[in-house]
């Protein structure tokens, strides 16, 4: 199947101009590349664990005694 035959195929099945199926570059995939990402996303996923940071922020500045009133003997 050629570029062209591609195009006409896809421009047929979705009532698209065949102009806007160029633009969009649409192409066959080789199906023996099993890794082939024709966009790939190398950025670490975009997320906050708040968990985390909350065990990290807070921090105590002095040791407090544990217990359930500490003052109290």
């Amino acid at each position: 199947m050629t570029q062209q035959d591609l195009d006409n195929a896809v421009a047929s099945v979705t009532g698209e101009d065949i102009h806007a199926i160029r633009k969009r570059g649409f192409s066959l995939a080789d199906p023996l590349n099993v890794n082939f990402d024709p966009e790939p996303d190398n950025q670490s996923p975009q997320i906050m664990d708040w968990d985390a940071w909350e065990l990290e922020s807070n921090v105590s500045l002095f040791s407090q005694p544990f217990g359930r009133f500490p003052g109290l003997a």
